[in-house]
C-alpha cells in the first residue's frame, strides 16, 4: 500500500506488507518506481505501522555517519512513534509539532516462510582411491529448504534494495552445486565409500553433506538451511572408466570370495582333523589306562602265589641243609650218628615248619583278599557313524559328551562287536540313559 493518496496528495496512514508468499519485500507507495521519488522514503511521524506474526519490519535511517536501523518484529500494530523507535528520536524535529516527515526504507522480511530450491549437477569425476586411473562421471540432484531466522545476519550479508528472490536462489544454488560437488568428490576417500557403492548409500551422504553445507549457507548467505534431500547419485553407466572399473572390482570380489572360500574349507579341515586327531590319542589314552589296571588287578591277585613260590625254594635249601647237620661232626672221633647234630637238626626243622605254616597262612590271606576284589567293570564300547564317518570305539562317557554337543542323537547308527546290523542308538536299551529316563505309562483307573 503506497503512503500517497492520488486524490487529495496527502500521506497515507498505514504501512503494511500484503504480499502472499515473498521473503524481502520493499514497503513503496503505490505507483511509485524504485527511487523514482525521495518522497517515496518521506514517512509521517504518527503514522499506522502493521507487522503480521511471523515477519519482521526493517526501517533504514540514512545519516550523514552511515546507516542506522530500526527491527519492529510481528506481531505488531501501532503508531510510527520515539516509544516504539528509538532511532527517531534524534531524527524527527519538534518544528512540525512532531508531524514532519522522515527519510526511511521500509522493507518486511519474512521468518515463517520456507523457500525450496531444486537443485541439478552435471556429471563431474569421481575417482575410487584404490584404482586411480578411472574416472567415474557422476551427477547429483536433489532439493534444498531454507528460511531466515537471523534477519540482522542476513541484512549484513545481502543488499536489500532491489532485492530479487530469483537472483538470491541462484546465488545459493550455485555454492550448493559447488559444495555438494566438493564433499561427494572426497567421499570415497574421506569416508570409505566405494564409487560404485555410493548409489546405495545415499541416506548416509545426504547426511554427510547436509552437515558441510549447513554451517556455510549460514555464514555466506545468512540464511538457515532446514532440509537437504538428496534424491538422486547417478553414475554414468556408460562411460568408459564406469565399465573399467565396475570389471576389476567385479573381479576382485570373485578373486576375494574365492579366497576366502578356500580359507574356510581349510579351516574346515583343520578343525574336523585336530578333533580326529584329539579323539584318538584319548581312545588310545583310555586303552592303556585300561590294560595298566589289568596288569595291576593281575599283579595283586598273584603275588600271593609269586611269593609262595620264593619261600619255597627257600625252605627247600633249608631242609637240605637240614638234612645234612645230622652227620655234623660235634668234636667226637669216629663216624656214625652224632646225637648232638640231630638236636640241632630238630630244633632248626622246628623253626623252618613254624616259618612254613606262617606263610601257608599269610599266602591264604593274599588270596582271599585278592579273591574278595571283584574285577573291572566291562567297558562298553560302540563305533558310532556321524555324518557317514564312523567314530570310536567309544565308551559311555565319551557318547555322553556327543549326545551333550548335539552330535549325537537317538537316530545315530551305533554298532558293537555281537551286533548283526547297525541299529539307532536310541533303541539300544544299554545307551537308553544317554537321552534320558522315559516314564513308563500311567496305569489305568480303576472304576469306583
Amino acid at each position: 500500500m503506497g503512503l500517497f493518496n492520488k486524490k487529495e496528495g496527502g500521506l497515507m496512514d498505514v504501512i503494511r506488507c500484503d504480499e502472499q508468499e515473498y521473503l524481502i519485500w520493499k514497503w513503496r507507495p503505490a505507483g511509485q518506481d524504485v527511487n523514482s521519488t525521495k518522497k517515496e522514503n518521506a514517512i509521517r511521524y504518527g503514522s499506522s505501522l502493521r507487522v503480521k506474526d511471523g515477519e519482521v519490519a526493517v526501517f533504514f535511517y540514512r545519516q550523514n555517519n552511515g546507516t542506522e536501523q530500526d527491527f519492529i518484529v510481528g506481531p505488531f500494530d501501532d503508531t510510527i512513534k520515539t516509544a516504539n523507535f528509538p532511532i527517531l528520536t534524534g531524527i524527527v524535529g519538534l518544528a512540525f509539532g512532531g508531524s514532519s516527515p522522515f527519510q526511511a526504507e521500509i522493507y518486511y522480511i519474512n521468518l515463517a516462510g520456507n523457500v525450496q530450491i531444486k537443485f541439478g549437477i552435471p556429471y563431474f569425476d569421481v575417482f575410487d582411491p584404490r584404482f586411480l586411473d578411472f574416472a567415474v562421471p557422476m551427477a547429483v540432484r536433489g532439493t534444498i529448504t531454507f528460511n531466515i531466522t537471523d534477519y540482522k545476519s542476513f541484512i549484513k550479508l545481502n543488499r536489500l534494495i532491489n532485492f530479487e528472490l530469483s537472483d538470491f536462489e541462484k546465488q545459493i544454488k550455485d555454492a550448493v552445486a559447488k559444495y555438494i560437488k566438493g564433499v561427494i568428490t572426497n567421499i570415497p576417500q574421506d569416508k570409505g565409500i566405494p564409487v560404485l557403492q555410493m548409489e546405495r548409500k545415499i541416506l548416509e551422504i545426504n547426511e554427510i553433506v547436509a552437515q558441510y553445507l549447513k554451517p556455510r549457507l549460514e555464514t555466506d548467505f545468512g540464511v538457515n538451511l532446514k532440509g537437504l534431500d538428496i534424491a538422486v547419485i547417478e553414475p554414468d553407466k556408460e562411460s568408459e572408466g564406469y565399465r573399467e572399473l565396475r570389471n576389476v572390482t567385479a573381479a576382485q570380489q570373485t578373486k576375494t570370495i574365492e579366497t576366502q572360500t578356500d580359507v574356510n574349507l581349510k579351516n574346515l579341515q583343520d578343525t574336523q582333523r585336530i578333533n580326529a586327531q584329539n579323539m584318538e590319542e584319548t581312545l588310545r589314552i583310555q586303552r592303556e589306562e585300561a590294560q595298566r589296571a589289568q596288569r595291576l588287578q593281575s599283579e595283586t591277585n598273584f603275588i600271593g602265589a609269586h611269593a609262595l613260590d620264593q619261600q619255597t625254594e627257600v625252605l627247600k635249601t633249608g631242609a637240605a641243609s637240614l638234612g645234612n647237620m645230622g652227620s655234623m661232626d660235634m668234636g667226637g672221633n669216629g663216624g656214625g650218628m652224632n646225637p648232638a647234630g640231630m638236636m640241632t637238626g630238630m630244633m632248626m626243622g622246628g623253626a623252618m615248619g613254624q616259618q612254613m605254616a606262617g606263610m601257608m597262612n599269610n599266602m591264604g590271606q593274599q588270596m582271599n583278599q585278592g579273591m574278595a576284589t571283584p574285577p573291572p567293570m566291562p567297558q562298553v564300547q560302540y563305533t558310532v557313524n556321524i555324518n557317514g564317518q564312523n567314530m570310536g570305539p567309544l565308551n559311555l562317557q565319551q557318547m555322553q559328551q556327543l549326545v551333550q554337543n548335539g552330535q549325537m542323537t537317538a537316530q545315530t547308527y551305533v554298532w558293537k562287536q555281537g551286533m548283526a546290523n547297525w541299529e539307532f542308538a536310541g533303541k539300544v536299551q544299554e545307551l537308553a540313559s544317554l537321552f534320558g529316563a522315559v516314564p513308563p505309562p500311567v496305569p489305568p483307573t480303576s472304576p469306583k
